[in-house]
């Protein structure tokens, strides 16, 4: 298991360029504050590899209101309901014949959208590192991560933190995608990237919450791209 141990000028970096939710807050950083990350090297493509997939996944859809609009975060496709970031994942295994996790925490996330902001706010000020329910037993077996959560406050959600520190990457090629409401990947891409630097992390793919239900096409594009899927 790895640990990290944020010093004070790290920790005030990751508040200060997190304290925006789904393009709703604007904040802005000074170049010390996010030095650690703006250093972090971000590779453009991914080396060739024949080793097993993995696609891993954080997602926590808002569960009011009586569609998949009124929710924001989730998605009906084909009748069937998925998380925003889900769906996402979803694609990439079929596509890529990877096997799928599902990163769940102890804690259950409010259902409601502005329960939901107020406690990944309060995470982020408290650098918190929420318990995970489910564990990658057999990490070895992978050589390519497919890593995919939403943009929360600008920055990746803070299980995702508490996901990179309980296992080591060393060698692997990390593939970050995110949901976001306007956002991208803001500095999620380098904070992976000075997370996990004897990791390969490449420069990963961004879907808008206003896409996800028409995304495939573009998701199918983007592996074709890395790779991982023969162009038709």
């Amino acid at each position: 298991m790895k640990k990290y141990y944020l010093s004070l000028g790290v920790l005030a970096a990751l508040i200060c360029c997190s304290l925006a939710f789904a393009n709703s807050v604007s904040v802005k950083c000074t170049d010390s504050a996010t030095e650690i990350v703006e250093t972090a090297e971000i590779a453009e493509s991914i080396p060739r590899s024949n080793g097993k997939i993995l696609v891993t996944y954080f997602t926590s859809p808002e569960t009011d209101g009586v569609d998949a609009v009124a929710g924001a975060s989730r998605v009906i496709v084909n009748g069937d309901l998925y998380g925003n970031t889900e769906y996402i994942a979803k694609i990439i295994s079929e596509a890529t014949g990877g096997d799928m996790f599902a990163i769940k925490t102890v804690h259950v996330y409010p259902g409601t959208h502005k329960e939901l902001i107020d406690a990944a706010k309060k995470e982020v000020e408290s650098a918190a590192r929420p318990q995970l329910a489910t564990h990658i037993t057999n990490l070895k077996d992978y050589d390519v991560i497919f890593v995919g959560f939403p943009n929360w406050w600008y920055d990746m959600p803070m299980p995702l933190y508490s996901f990179f520190e309980e296992y080591d990457f060393s060698g692997k090629t990390i593939v970050p995608f995110c949901t976001h409401g306007g956002s991208g990947f803001s500095q999620a891409l380098k904070t992976i990237a000075g997370l996990e630097k004897d990791a390969k992390v490449v420069k990963g793919l961004p879907v808008s919450r206003n896409g996800v239900e028409d995304a495939k096409p573009r998701v199918l594009k983007w592996l074709q791209e890395l790779g991982f899927v023969a162009a038709k």
